[in-house]
């Protein structure tokens, strides 16, 4: 063998040290989730700093030639046990006292000790040197190597620069109406205590506004307490931003809330403001729960968290394949849910698990950048069982103890990175809906599934919708794609009316004690809601020349294999507040939907014409771009609508005010392109103007996968200024105009309809009997979707299992009833 020396001499051009901006990979192996703590530890290739675990560094060697490589290895040092931690799945022991993960007073995450060794390893022979080793070697040698080794060792790594373990919901920013804040000269003084609403004569959650010193009532929050909304409503009358919670300052500062730019907010002349009206901020005490112990309080309900988390039993741990925990990296359990669900399903096991090699074998240089690759590894991590292991007690020495139900599990950090890369939300570390990053995953999915099989299509069904005019009695038929249900919840169908109107009763005469009773809704009456036809006031019909009331009826023209159901939980208050509905569904566990197949135009049922509705019209002028009422659309505006949505809002509806347009938005905020431009008859921009040189390739690509032609896709994109989402919405719309033009292999796989005609071109959709099982649902805790925790039961081999990140269990009771998403499968016949 060769002397290391003499061998590290001629590798030494390959040996580079990172510079800033190099992306250094030495927590996570690139292609698998083995680590420096793994058996083996990880080899950092000390040219493009892409770390593989021991698996794997042989391939990268044998792929580039790349010889030297610096190895990491730790070991968890003992630690005392603390026994403020619970491992049975409980909210922490040690109370929050701040809203906040990873920083003193917050959510506990776990920190560990560790010891570490490095070495630098040579291939194919693994020769090994260390830094005593370099001492005797040439000064060039010693000082390229010694330099690269500590470049490694000192580099924030990849998933340190890209994820942050700590997370502060108390970070606030200094309002920009506080250093120029105008108070009225109007006399008012503010009594150190004694406050009540001026309006309501409530006497919590008092907010005093900073210019006139009015103290009114808070917001009124989900569950029915908080206040009456009268300070919300004073702001919307005057305009005066700013307020601050009585009972909650101190020397050190106080709650304060900007309305106009609706967040808790810092003012740096807080004492200044307060001491207008009187008050001395020096001598105040507090005697109010901050905003921040109300959330936190909220965010560990008993009757919500409890109970999904099924705290109250000892849960008995799983572990193998398919059974493997997820790490959370600070607010990451929307994705945590939704890939264990995904993952479950046969179409996504083949496409990524089954195919690993081949996937791997193909990755080019830098697999983690490469979507297919991250996402095999995460599949084959969460299905292989290799990481489903108990996490070490550090107190056990010996490995003696039960298992505490942690796993080491699997951290999908760079995975996490790749699919939010360039997202608003998803490349951050706040909380999300786990229903927009399951769809926004799906589209992902599509998008890099050009060729080959797809496993989005396992969710994928078209949408029949019927538009019935009441007046000529002559119908519309639309066909769009989706990819799962939104089930409305029917509130007013709650079968335990009393009881809600008798806890609502006792909180209003300030009871304390009155019980949070969550209201009971029948799942079929929600499946009512959906099916019952749809009352339209302002359709403009074709066959009659004017607006007109028309029916809308919505029917599943194809049944997927897997049908998700999501609960629409989240919705605005009459305030349009953001709240969610503390409900218990009684969701079961088979469907059968057959009764909503939809059935396509009747016999003798007459269409209505494709006439475009005539352009608005000002008093005396006719223009081909219709003019907007600026007043209805700056008020949809100040409620915090998108500014293109407000337009479509006054446009579809005519010019006819506020509340149809209210109506309008409320009917059409779930639609891909709610805030896309509004396009509009006579504009530069308007449909079939863009020019086919300028049109994306990969938004054509995009619909040619979904079983379209080039031409077809061409014709839709051109249609609607090259915007993907309405281009898909348009296609649909139009399939019996593109009867006549070529549809690419593969198109819709369903069977011939009743009528013995073939089915109209289409995106490559499955079909079959709409008879499901439900496998899994994703529940979650807490006041919205930007807050909380996210969880997932799973059924495997007739057991009920409970995804709770790094815990995995066998469920005692699934709170079927308290879910978010449901994921059904085709019932085996």
């Amino acid at each position: 063998m060769a002397d290391v020396g003499e061998v590290l001499m001629s590798v030494l051009s390959t040996i580079r040290v990172p510079k800033p901006g190099d992306r250094v990979h030495k927590d996570e192996c690139a292609l698998s989730f083995s680590s420096p703590e793994s058996e083996g530890g990880l080899y950092v290739c000390m040219n493009s700093f892409l770390g593989f675990g021991g698996q794997y560094v042989d391939r990268h060697h044998a792929r580039t030639g790349q010889r030297a490589y610096f190895h990491i290895t730790r070991t968890r040092k003992a630690k005392k046990e603390d026994d403020s931690n619970s491992g049975s799945g409980h909210p922490p022991k040690k109370k929050p006292t701040r809203l906040a993960i990873g920083i003193e007073g917050g959510f506990d995450v776990e920190q560990e000790l560790y010891e570490e060794d490095y070495k630098v390893v040579i291939l194919p022979d693994r020769q090994e040197v260390t830094s005593d080793d370099l001492a005797t070697m040439p000064d060039v040698v010693r000082e390229r190597v010694s330099l690269s080794m500590a470049g490694i060792m000192s580099a924030d790594s990849v998933s340190h620069a890209l994820q942050v373990q700590q997370w502060d919901g108390e970070v606030r920013q200094e309002s920009r109406h506080a250093p120029e804040l105008k108070q009225l000269d109007n006399g008012v003084k503010i009594p150190p205590s004694g406050w009540h609403c001026e309006v309501c004569d409530l006497e919590e959650n008092i907010w005093m506004n900073l210019t006139d010193g009015k103290m009114l009532c808070g917001r009124r929050y989900f569950d029915g307490s908080g206040g009456n909304n009268h300070a919300l409503l004073h702001f919307q009358q005057t305009g005066y931003p700013i307020a601050v919670k009585l009972g909650t300052i101190t020397p050190d500062g106080a709650d304060v809330y900007s309305y106009d730019e609706d967040d808790m907010v810092l003012d740096s002349k807080l004492p200044e403001h307060l001491a207008h009206f009187g008050i001395n901020m020096m001598t105040m005490e507090k005697t109010e729960r901050t905003m921040t112990e109300l959330e936190i309080a909220v965010n560990q309900r008993v009757g919500e968290w409890e109970v999904i988390q099924e705290s109250g039993t000892t849960l008995r741990p799983l572990f193998g394949p398919a059974l493997t925990g997820m790490k959370n990296l600070g607010n990451s359990c929307y994705l945590n849910s939704v890939m264990q669900v995904l993952f479950t399903v046969p179409d996504f096991q083949q496409k990524y698990v089954s195919n690993i090699d081949k996937i791997i074998n193909e990755a080019p240089s830098d697999p983690t950048q490469d979507f297919k690759t991250q996402v095999a590894k995460l599949g084959y991590g969460l299905l292989s069982g290799d990481y489903s292991k108990p996490a070490p007690d550090p107190a056990d020495e010996n490995g003696a103890s039960e298992p505490r139900g942690d796993q080491i599990g699997i951290a999908p950090r760079m995975f996490k990175a790749l699919v939010g890369r360039g997202h608003p939300e998803f490349s951050t570390n706040r909380q999300q809906d786990a229903q927009e990053f399951l769809l926004h995953f799906i589209n992902m999915v599509e998008r890099n599934c050009r060729t080959g099989s797809n496993p989005s299509e396992a969710f994928r069904f078209l949408v029949e919708e019927r538009i019935v005019c009441q007046q000529s009695q002559k119908a519309k038929y639309t066909q769009r794609v989706d990819y799962m249900v939104q089930l409305p919840v029917q509130m007013d169908q709650a079968t335990n009316t009393e009881e809600l109107q008798e806890a609502e009763r006792r909180r209003e005469e300030g009871d304390t004690s009155a019980p949070t009773v969550r209201a009971q809704i029948p799942f079929a009456a929600c499946m009512a809601a959906l099916s019952e036809p749809e009352v339209l006031t302002d359709f403009w019909s074709s066959a009659v020349q004017s607006k007109t009331t028309a029916t809308k009826t919505t029917r599943f023209a194809s049944f997927p294999d897997h049908l998700v159901i999501q609960i629409k939980k989240f919705t605005f208050g009459l305030d349009w507040v953001p709240k969610k509905l503390d409900v218990s569904i009684d969701v079961p566990d088979t469907l059968d939907l057959s009764a909503l197949r939809a059935t396509g135009q009747q016999p003798g049922e007459e269409l209505l014409p494709e006439v475009a509705p005539p352009p608005l019209m000002t008093p005396d002028v006719e223009v081909k771009a219709p003019v907007l009422d600026d007043s209805t659309v700056s008020q949809l505006c100040e409620m915090g609508f998108p500014l293109e949505a407000c337009r479509k809002a006054v446009y579809y509806t005519g010019n006819t005010g506020i509340d149809a347009a209210m109506n309008w938005i409320m009917g059409h905020m779930d639609d891909p392109d709610f805030a896309s431009p509004l396009v509009m008859p006579g504009c530069s921009s308007g449909a079939g103007t863009t020019p086919t040189e300028s049109l994306s390739e990969e938004h054509l690509a995009t619909i040619v996968s979904m079983g379209f032609s080039r031409d077809q896709a061409t014709k839709a994109l051109r249609a609607t200024s090259n915007v993907l989402d309405r281009a898909v919405d348009w296609i649909f719309s139009h399939l019996d105009d593109l009867e006549s033009m070529d549809v690419s292999e593969g198109g819709r796989s369903a069977a011939e309809s009743e009528g013995g005609r073939e089915a109209p071109p289409g995106p490559r959709v499955r079909d079959g009997e709409g008879k499901y099982e439900l496998f899994a649902f994703i529940s979650h805790m807490g006041t919205s979707t930007m807050c909380g925790h996210y969880v997932c039961h799973i059924k495997k081999d007739q057991q009920w299992v409970i995804f709770n990140d790094q815990k995995v269990c066998a469920s005692e009771k699934p709170p079927k009833d308290l879910g978010y998403l449901y994921f059904y499968r085709r019932a085996s016949e």
